[in-house]
């Protein structure tokens, strides 16, 4: 029950509640240090509140939002309740605009989340079973809609919906040993949650087909060679691998014009599902948006003047 001292002591003050009239209530933490400093034995807290927890990172690192899954108890299983709080986290991400990058990563060592919860769904009548699926297929959507860059960073198992959750991002980066894989026609099930669409979107249909037909589990450098993430990298002691690097890349994204980054994520998403001519459309659209901003006029005058811009986002 009881989060470890060295654990507590370092988020203790920092929290803050959100959406705490909804009755979800998400814990967001600022600071620095949150993850990669944890010790490397933890112990997590069983209370539900503690679910999930949102950092917002400041300084330099300022705009990069850390999502971390915490059920450590049911291997980070998709619950009702996790599922109620990252899609409150989501809305608190979309409404953001100083929002540049979001990482989702577990904070329980050995699993990025291992899909849904089925202890929980055991005890659902049959007429919830749908209207949960629904819901938790509603919450990945909504991750895949977000306006800024998404990075999954797999340092553990993600199977089922925990490879649904990370297919909706845009970029996963794993650590060698993580396990990755659809694996529901093991339980005479399909994946519900968007995965019939997205792996074969991200490593063509013939692959996809195998991988969910077989049920199979593939490791991190597996899935890097598949195209599934776009970097594996090696698994440290403390088990935060992937996250680390997950966390450099949004550094080298940071920097970038924030309005500029966000209609290409939107040019890219909407292109790719259309003709070549009529995506063409969609860029001419989205670079549009960018011309009459603040930030191009910046960036204008930082080439000029040879330094560093400081994009505000307008």
């Amino acid at each position: 029950m009881a989060v470890q001292a060295g654990h507590r002591a370092l988020l203790q003050g920092v929290y803050r509640l959100v959406g705490a009239s909804s009755g979800c209530r998400t814990h967001v933490c600022s600071g620095t240090g949150w993850l990669s400093s944890l010790p490397g034995t933890r112990h997590y807290s069983s209370d539900p509140k503690e679910d999930l927890l949102v950092r917002h990172l400041e300084g330099e690192d300022s705009g990069i939002v850390v999502v971390g899954i915490n059920r450590p108890k049911a291997k980070n299983a998709i619950s009702k309740n996790l599922v109620n709080m990252m899609l409150e986290a989501v809305e608190d991400i979309r409404k953001n605009n100083k929002v540049r990058s979001v990482i989702i990563c577990s904070l329980v060592p050995g699993i990025f989340c291992a899909g849904a919860d089925l202890k929980e769904r055991a005890k659902m009548q049959q007429s919830e079973v749908g209207p949960f699926v629904s819901k938790a297929r509603a919450l990945i959507t909504e991750l895949g809609n977000l306006p800024v860059p998404t990075i999954a960073a797999i340092d553990g198992a993600a199977l089922g919906g925990g490879l649904e959750m990370a297919l909706a991002c845009d970029i996963r980066i794993t650590s060698n040993t993580a396990k990755l894989g659809l694996v529901e026609t093991k339980l005479a099930i399909i994946p519900g949650a968007g995965g019939t669409q997205r792996l074969p979107r991200a490593i063509g249909v013939s692959l996809a087909k195998e991988l969910i037909f077989a049920a199979r589990v593939v490791d991190g450098a597996e899935a890097c060679r598949l195209g599934l993430a776009n970097h594996s990298v090696e698994q440290n002691k403390v088990g935060d691998a992937a996250y680390l690097r997950a966390l450099e890349l949004a550094r080298e994204i940071n920097p970038q014009g924030p309005i500029a980054v966000r209609m290409a994520k939107l040019a890219i998403n909407q292109g790719i599902e259309v003709d070549l001519l009529t995506g063409l459309a969609i860029e001419e659209a989205c670079y549009a948006q960018v011309i009459p901003t603040k930030d191009r006029l910046e960036g204008l005058a930082a080439f000029r003047e040879k330094r560093r811009p400081q994009f505000q986002g307008e």
